[in-house]
């Protein structure tokens, strides 16, 4: 696997984001420029990347495209529709965003997330997004989440198959699926289950930890690799067995240089001492 994730830390040049890509030892990230970004300046942030060897393994949209305010929702699918061409433009294999929610909260859990209706709008806003593009190598995909659908591997299949798009992948957060105890407690059989059965679709993974409170009723939190409770040696090797031996697996939502350095080393460490490729 290619281990990495986002680069933190201040630049403005060129050489700034080479020493800055260098330090961090990734061998895959989230594209630190995007559709928003000057095209000429983009272009040599992009190809500064490659030429340090490093993989721009996906770019974000993280917007609502099934917003109840028509505006925000319009605006949402613009700008996936753009980041879909720029993945597309520069070879950035995964453009992804979540399906969105239909409360008041862009990324929060709503009841209306889980209708019928709700269903079929996702459907077709996936379909628009892929359908305006066309693009021929880069594909649109949906990060789970835990209160909105995909929330499972089944529910992605059906999602892929509903969406009818070769172009239309998976994107693999297991964390964020781990949101019942069951789950927790099974999660290293359960992640092993996400990759058997969405294995050929993953284009991208992100890798965190997490961990249950003894609490009433449930409290189950994401944390960095190593503040957690899950199995990641044993997550780990089923990334190994059932994905490509260069798929990316990327480190997500710490704060500073220093606490992606700390994760790198755990799960790089982890994986020395069971002999899995990490490069």
């Amino acid at each position: 696997m290619k281990l990495g994730g986002s680069v933190v830390g201040p630049w403005k040049t060129v050489e700034e984001w080479q020493n800055l890509l260098k330090q961090s030892r990734f061998a895959a990230i989230t594209s630190p420029v995007d559709s928003r970004t000057d095209k000429a300046f983009a272009a040599d942030i992009l190809a500064a990347t490659r030429e340090a060897g490093v993989l721009v393994a996906e770019v974000g949209v993280w917007k609502n495209p099934l917003s109840k305010d028509r505006r925000q929702r319009e605006e949402a699918l613009q700008l996936a529709k753009a980041q879909l061409a720029f993945a597309e433009e520069h070879g950035i294999p995964c453009c992804v965003n979540i399906a969105g929610s239909r409360g008041d909260v862009w990324d929060g859990a709503h009841k209306d997330n889980y209708t019928r209706e709700t269903y079929e709008l996702l459907v077709f806003s996936v379909q628009d997004i892929i359908d305006s593009v066309s693009p021929k190598t880069a594909s649109y995909t949906l990060e789970s989440m835990p209160w909105m659908l995909p929330d499972g591997p089944e529910e992605t299949l059906q999602l892929l198959s509903d969406v009818n798009r070769p172009r239309f992948q998976a994107h693999l957060d297991f964390v964020n699926m781990i949101n019942s105890p069951r789950r927790f407690l099974y999660a290293a059989e359960f992640v092993e289950e996400c990759l058997i059965k969405l294995g050929p679709h993953i284009k991208s993974t992100h890798l965190k930890d997490s961990f249950m409170e003894p609490a009433y009723t449930c409290v189950i939190r994401e944390t960095a690799p190593g503040k957690g409770q899950l199995d990641l040696a044993r997550i780990l090797k089923s990334i190994d067995a059932h994905l490509p031996k260069d798929a990316p697996v990327l480190l997500e939502h710490m704060h500073s240089f220093e606490d992606y350095a700390a994760a790198f080393d755990h799960v790089a460490g982890i994986a020395a001492r069971h002999g899995i490729p990490v490069s």
